[in-house]
């Protein structure tokens, strides 16, 4: 029997591998010719101060378990060689194979993390060469590597780049950080409220063009991005020259990520405040401080404006409910704690 252990990184990369485990061995069996028993184990990998994975950490985990062959590893840092996303690597010398997640991007199903697992052991196995077709991934390639033995999956510098960035969006869990802003959203609401009680906001809002609240609702999101991001020193520097573009890649899944939490809850607000509207403003009263009859889309208008207001003026002193909400946001955050924790 084959043993093979996949260690993931906790979060996505363990969900996900866990929920592929049975087809994984299944398609191992397949591929190797032989019976194959998969062990998923969940583990911060950590990282050296160079910014390069602790191999030796993941051959010590294969040590805790009898006769494993294939140690494949999925983590959730984005990796890259020679200005190409390094989707992921056979490391010749040390029989273990490295995966990242995010190089895969934000749509990439199940079946993809699939098929690169399979690929990196048909790698290390020297699987049939007719195999290929069937296992052959269509957006990256395999290549030799010239200073090593070490095989190398890369993908196109531009559309690698792009899916890289928003598969770490989506590693970044944006919608399980939304409820960490539940005192931005209470701020915002309660100075957002005030739109509901006021009818100069009222006025104003029946006169103002539907493209400048458009505008005005844009540079209230961006504030509060921007106030987010500085304000919690969100914002990674490279330490050095090497790391700038992999750095920029943190940068703008970090801006992404803060983008879609605030988009979030701000469309929340204006839900919030569109039903208090309907609720506690009578169309008839409306209608007289308007001078015209009171429309669906006046009581929207309202919302709208008022949730603008409420996101700058109640939101700007705001941050996330506690550090460690910080510290699991964005991948920069969360590798300083790999380093951290081998040093």
């Amino acid at each position: 029997m084959l043993s093979v252990l996949v260690v993931a990184d906790p979060g996505q990369p363990s969900r996900r591998v866990s929920r592929i485990r049975t087809r994984l061995e299944a398609e191992l069996e397949r591929v190797l010719t032989a019976p194959v028993a998969v062990r998923v184990r969940t583990e911060l990998i950590r990282i050296d101060p160079d910014d390069t994975l602790d191999v030796s950490d993941v051959k010590r985990l294969s040590t805790e378990y009898e006769d494993v062959e294939i140690v494949m590893v999925v983590t959730e840092i984005p990796r890259h060689r020679g200005g190409r996303p390094l989707v992921a690597e056979v490391l010749a010398s040390d029989d273990v194979a490295v995966v990242s997640l995010p190089t895969l991007g934000a749509g990439a199903t199940n079946g993809r993390l699939l098929r690169v697992l399979v690929s990196c052991a048909r790698q290390m196995r020297a699987a049939p060469a007719e195999d290929e077709a069937r296992h052959g991934i269509a957006w990256a390639r395999w290549r030799g590597c010239a200073e090593n033995a070490n095989r190398l999956l890369q993908a196109h510098r531009l559309t690698g780049g792009a899916r890289t960035v928003f598969g770490m969006v989506l590693a970044n869990d944006p919608w399980r950080i939304v409820p960490k802003l539940s005192s931005a959203l209470a701020a915002a609401a309660a100075a957002g409220a005030f739109g509901v009680f006021y009818n100069s906001i009222w006025q104003m809002s029946a006169v103002l063009s539907p493209l400048r609240l458009a505008v005005i609702s844009g540079l209230a999101i961006i504030v509060i991005v921007g106030w987010l991001l500085i304000g919690n020193r969100l914002w990674d520097r490279p330490r050095y020259a090497s790391l700038t573009e992999v750095i920029l890649l943190y940068n703008l899944s970090t801006v992404l990520t803060l983008l879609l939490c605030v988009l979030a809850l701000y469309a929340s607000l204006v839900v919030i405040i569109l039903l208090s509207g309907l609720i506690v403003i009578d169309p008839d009263f409306m209608s007289s401080v308007l001078g015209s009859e009171a429309r669906f889309s006046n009581y929207v208008d309202i919302a709208v404006l008022s949730a603008s207001l409420g996101t700058v003026a109640g939101a700007l002193g705001s941050s996330f409910d506690s550090d460690a909400d910080i510290r699991m946001l964005t991948h920069g955050q969360r590798e300083r704690q790999r380093v951290n924790t081998a040093e």
